[in-house]
Parts: C-alpha cells; structure tokens; sequence
C-alpha cells in the first residue's frame, strides 16, 4: 500500500476545545460526527478534519485547512449573517497559478481565524 491511495484529512489544534466546538457550530454550523476525549471530528463532502485539545497553539500565519466550494460569495454571505469576521488582511483575491486547481487557473479565496488561532480558507475554483 502506498500513500497514494491514502486519504488525507486534516488535525487543527484547539487550546480549548469547547470553546472550539461553538466555533465551528455557531459560526459555521458544523457538528462532529464523532466525539472522543481530547478530540472532535467532522466531515464536509468527501474530507474530513478533526480538532484536538492541545496546549500548543497555531501560529496561523499561513492556511492550515481549506474548503472548496461553488460559490464564494453565497458563503460568505451565509458566513457573515452567522458572525464570522474574516482575515481583514487578506480580503477576497484571486491566486492565480499559485498551485494546481482542478484543472481551473487558481481560485478565488478568503480566509479567516478560528477560536483557535488556526488560519483556514474558503476557495472557490476559477
């Protein structure tokens, strides 16, 4: 067996993982599908990802998950009306060429901080 057929899913720390839970419940009206001490996971679409109670923290000074999705601005206009503040510092821009995109030029993205510190994006493909 190699990697290559592998699935990858993603592990984000959380220093308070309750604190973490409403995050993701609240603002982006995600729940686990599984709960275990020191640890939630969730699926969206065909990935998942986990959060893990961790005294370490994220530094969050680069993209440590991302979801893709149809349609950015619907996102974040369903994102926005839950409360969610996005990364003010990067806004809403185009990567172009930057890496590979399903077959597209790049994608359109925006990104925000969760409880957690953690940096994730929300990309649609261009």
């Amino acid at each position: 067996m190699s990697l290559k057929d592998a699935t990858v899913a993603t592990r984000l720390p959380a220093r308070d993982l309750e604190r973490a839970r409403r995050f993701y419940a609240d603002k982006l009206g995600l729940e686990p599908v599984e709960e275990r001490p020191g640890g939630l996971l969730y699926r969206c679409g065909g990935g998942e990802f986990a959060l893990f109670e961790s005294a370490g923290a994220s530094p969050g000074t680069s993209t440590q998950m991302a979801f893709s999705v149809r349609d950015l601005d619907a996102t974040i206009a369903d994102l926005k009306a839950r409360g969610l503040a996005f990364a003010e510092e990067f806004g809403i821009v185009d990567v172009e060429g930057n890496y590979p995109s399903k077959g597209g030029r790049g994608e359109r993205a925006v990104w925000f901080r969760d409880s957690e510190g953690n940096l994730v994006g929300i990309g649609q493909p261009l």
